[in-house]
């Protein structure tokens, strides 16, 4: 059974004096290990062996003298030895390990001294025998009790997902499927956590158990492991005692309702006991419960993932969520009271009984990962009180009456059971490695075992469930979390005709991404309540650019009063899971105008690990400052046609078509050998593909023909055919089209040489490749293109400047760049001009061009690589970014947000006469068809 620390040091003294005389290796090791993890508690034969074979550089074999996969490795030496070759020597075999039995800790004794290394934390502790008694707390780990260190990344999480997802898929396959199957997972994970980390009283029990006690053909299996669990279900003291098996017996009573629903045996055989015998040998102590949203994530389909927008999350990335949100005013509130000379006992019991009210509420949980590592920093935060108010010297306190913090203050929604019931447990995991750490602290063991205490997760659909039904409004401190990622076009209808139910809440626009409405919801929930509630939530960069601001953001400012308090601006979000999401994401934090804190924080990755931060006193919703204009919650709204006094820019040719007008040059040659009268209406169509990449693709143009002229054209009318088919079977748009079938949806046949602008463009590049095309050529749909004969708006829309504005305002497609007329070209603020100027500029803009005529071979693709543009190109944009700058100010730019910052406050200034109009009611142009 569990054993304290004081009967450990008892313990630890008699084994000191016991061996103080041993000397030799080969006669004493094995007695001398067997008889050292008994002084914890553990037997050692359950969890470590003696002379494991470990294959050497050069194929060599070598014998570990003691080894504990994942764990500990020793080296032991006969008394008097040398402890340093000893290190050399346990260091060598790490080569010959596999990654999950690569140990943490590495122990070189001599029977007399000893010295343990933490590979995690790089700490040594060296002593002699006689001194054991008082370093047995570094042996914490032995007894399932260590203090955790938790890294990003860690191989063994994503081999620990790995052997629960080969377990689920032979479990599934062999029938054992939907709701019997996530429980009976999410129980075997709990057992073995347990087993491994000191819940169970005896380290390996259970799997000592399935391995003693079923059968080789694993046909008894399913019945053993109902047979557990109902052990587990059932309080000591209310177990039937005939007939029960001694080591059953030996299970603790867990209760929390994870055991309660009996469930049907599964079936397993030899393969399928292999698998779980597999995952049983593993060392979960090394895991964190975090793992538990990527283990979810690995035994789904990838097309699951992208529906359900489940994109599971590394600790760093949480952290980057509630480190502003609550934990870093937390900490900076413990130092203040820590650094107190009066009233410091009544600062720290005071901050202790706060963290104990705080609740916590994340809105999609998924499996828990945010609440599980905000559990672990509050308790953090707790132990750091507990160690101030009890110092060294007066420890020997029962753990259990000092923590306050638990698992209740938590609260969760879930749209799906298994995840639900995952995080539920990855709680009860991360509270008991917290009670461990808080036993390393003071004198007893602490664990909270049977489960009392239970995290509150619903498993419903955040977006129809009233959230104040899941926790009061009024007694929530935080909301947070990452809610579904995915955008407009991947709506099914169940979603669309949820949407269309939460219209109420405010967003003015239709297309916005499905993660906005936990943000409004999230208004909605906080304005029920006069009580200070943040909410900080990740989010796709998309609602923080181009159309979807100004659909979202007034809702959230004017309607539900809220301000940003904090935010970080685009980095990719990490996943611990197979099959990990690509995706670029923002960290918003808001929080009610009468709450919001004077100085809003903004952050922005310096790389993985850092981020650089500023200060100040309004953000706007494109996450920059807004110190400097008038309206802090200004958007950029959509403009029809432009308010900067450029010429129209228009949309490409859109056939409507279903690709058959669309040809390949295999296509167009066919005309020419079968039909050569067809090419006169054949035009190259150049689209920002093949413009970007020197790509090539034609259009046929069935109106270029008279109607007597197609009788003679069969090859033509088959594929005006074919339009008509599609057309009559389509859309709303296309029916209403089929009649016309050699009419385009939309038809622009620039005259004269014509500057173009691809639509997408990859978001490496440091400028959209743009340039002029001439007749006959065809822009397509996806370019956007503006009447030019001489350099004209090219300088100014080629610059940095130009491109400060894409970044932050306009949208993306993805990550990469969405050029938009309405967003990007319309409303942009554009420089008053001399005519020094213009020829300054135009002379700047002609060095560029120049620079790209040198490498005729070269596509844009290729000159704007950002690994291999040539420098002289580099050196021409440079020069021409420096001129563009200069005519927006004289004083230079320090950065992109800098660039964007001096436009909006532009923008704010053309803008406001249109803004006044549009408020008494005479402006409508805005809602003309979008360019």
């Amino acid at each position: 059974m569990r054993l304290s620390w004081n009967e450990v040091r008892v313990k630890a003294a008699d084994f000191a004096r016991e061996w103080a005389d041993a000397r030799y290796e080969r006669a004493e090791t094995q007695s001398f290990y067997n008889e050292f993890f008994e002084v914890f508690g553990v037997r050692r034969r359950k969890v470590a062996t003696f002379e494991e074979p470990v294959r050497l550089l050069g194929d060599k074999r070598g014998f570990i003298d003691l080894f504990w996969k994942g764990v500990l490795l020793v080296e032991q030496k006969s008394a008097g030895r040398n402890l340093a070759r000893a290190r050399q020597q346990a260091l060598d075999y790490f080569p010959g390990l596999k990654d999950h039995e690569l140990p943490r800790y590495v122990l070189l004794c001599d029977f007399q001294t000893f010295e343990l290394i933490d590979l995690d934390t790089r700490e040594e502790t060296r002593f002699a025998l006689v001194d054991l008694p008082s370093h047995v707390e570094a042996f914490g780990f032995v007894a399932g009790v260590e203090k955790r260190v938790f890294k990003d990344q860690d191989p063994v999480n994503i081999i620990a997902a790995e052997l629960m997802g080969k377990l689920h898929d032979a479990l599934k396959a062999s029938g054992y499927d939907g709701h019997p199957l996530e429980r009976l997972l999410v129980r075997l994970l709990f057992c073995l956590f347990a087993d491994d980390t000191g819940i169970f009283p005896e380290r390996g029990m259970m799997e000592t158990y399935l391995k003693d006690r079923t059968g080789d053909d694993g046909t008894d299996l399913g019945p053993k492991l109902n047979l557990i669990f109902q052990v587990l279900n059932t309080p000591e003291g209310a177990r039937w005692r005939a007939g029960l098996d001694e080591d059953l017996k030996q299970f603790p009573y867990i209760n929390g309702d994870l055991f309660a629903e009996v469930l049907p045996i599964a079936n397993f055989d030899a393969k399928m006991r292999e698998r779980l015998l597999e995952a049983c040998g593993f060392f979960w102590e090394k895991i964190s419960p975090a793992i538990f949203g990527a283990l979810f994530q690995s035994v789904m389909s990838a097309k699951e993932r992208r529906t359900k927008g489940a994109h599971y999350t590394t600790e760093k990335n949480i952290l980057k969520v509630i480190e502003p949100l609550f934990l870093d005013s937390l900490r900076a509130e413990l130092a203040r009271a820590l650094e107190l000379k009066r009233g410091r006992e009544n600062a720290l019991r005071a901050f202790q009984t706060k963290l104990a009210k705080l609740k916590l509420f994340d809105p999609a949980c998924g499996c828990g990962n945010f609440l599980v590592i905000a559990y672990r920093e509050l308790r953090t935060l707790e132990i750091e009180v507990l160690k101030a108010l009890h110092p060294e010297g007066q420890r020997d306190l029962e753990a259990a009456a000092l923590s306050r913090v638990d698992v209740d203050q938590f609260f969760g929604i879930e749209i799906d059971e298994f995840p639900a019931l995952i995080a539920e447990t990855a709680m009860w995991m991360m509270d008991h490695i917290m009670n461990n750490r808080l036993s390393l602290e003071f004198g007893q063991v602490f664990a909270r075992i049977p489960l009392k205490a239970a995290p509150h997760i619903v498993h419903g659909d955040a977006l129809e469930t009233d959230w104040a039904n899941v926790l009061d409004p009024a007694g929530c401190s935080y909301l947070l979390g990452n809610p579904p990622f995915s955008g407009f076009t991947l709506r099914d209808d169940q979603r669309a005709a949820q949407i269309r139910a939460l219209d109420g809440l405010g967003a003015r626009g239709s297309r916005l991404d499905y993660v906005a409405y936990w943000f409004l919801k999230a208004g909605d929930y906080v304005r029920r309540t006069r009580a200070d509630v943040r909410i900080g939530f990740v989010a796709t960069n998309s609602i923080t650019q181009g159309e979807q601001v100004p659909q979202l953001w007034p809702a959230l400012f004017d309607k539900y009063r809220l301000e940003i308090s904090f935010a970080h601006t685009t980095f990719p979000w990490g996943s611990d899971a197979r099959g990990k999401a690509h995706v670029h994401v923002v960290v918003l934090g808001l929080a009610k105008t009468e709450y919001a804190p004077p100085e809003r924080r903004l952050l922005s990755s310096r790389d993985e690990d850092q981020s650089d931060e500023t200060l100040h006193r309004a953000l706007s919703p494109y996450l920059f400052a807004a110190d400097n204009l008038a309206n802090p919650h200004l958007v950029v709204v959509k403009e029809s046609s432009p308010i900067n006094g450029l010429p129209p820019i228009r949309k490409g040719v859109e056939p409507l078509d279903d690709g058959h007008y669309i040809l390949s040059a295999d296509e167009v040659a066919g005309f020419r050998a079968n039909e050569p009268a067809a090419l006169r209406g054949i035009y190259p169509l150049v689209g920002g593909r093949e413009y970007i990449n020197g790509e090539e693709r034609w259009l046929l143009v069935p109106s270029a023909f008279q109607p007597q002229e197609l009788r003679g054209l069969p090859l033509v009318r088959e594929r005006i055919k074919r339009v008509r088919d599609y057309r009559t079977t389509g859309g709303p748009l296309a029916k209403s089209m089929a009649d016309r079938p050699t009419q385009f949806h939309v038809f622009r046949q620039p005259k004269q040489k014509f500057l173009v602008i691809p639509e997408v463009s990859s978001i490496k590049r440091e400028y959209i490749p743009i340039g002029w095309l001439a007749p006959p050529s065809l822009p397509s749909g996806k370019t956007r293109f503006v009447a030019s004969s001489g350099h004209g708006e090219f300088p100014i829309l080629t610059s940095r400047m130009h491109m400060s504005w894409v970044r932050y305002i306009g949208g993306r497609v993805k990550s990469d760049y969405s050029y938009s007329g309405n967003i990007d070209y319309n409303p942009f603020p554009w420089p008053t001009l001399t005519a020094a100027d213009k020829v300054r500029l135009d002379d700047l803009a002609q060095a560029v061009l120049d620079a790209r005529a040198a490498y005729p071979a070269a596509t844009l693709a290729d000159l704007y690589d950002p690994d291999a543009m040539p420098s002289d190109l580099r050196r021409a944009h440079r020069a021409l970014d420096l001129a563009v700058d200069r005519v927006y100010r004289t004083a230079p730019f320090e950065s992109d947000r800098e660039r964007v910052e001096h436009l909006f406050i532009l923008y704010e200034k053309m803008a406001a006469p249109l803004l006044a109009s549009e408020k008494r009611g005479g402006r409508t142009r805005r809602r003309a068809r979008s360019a």
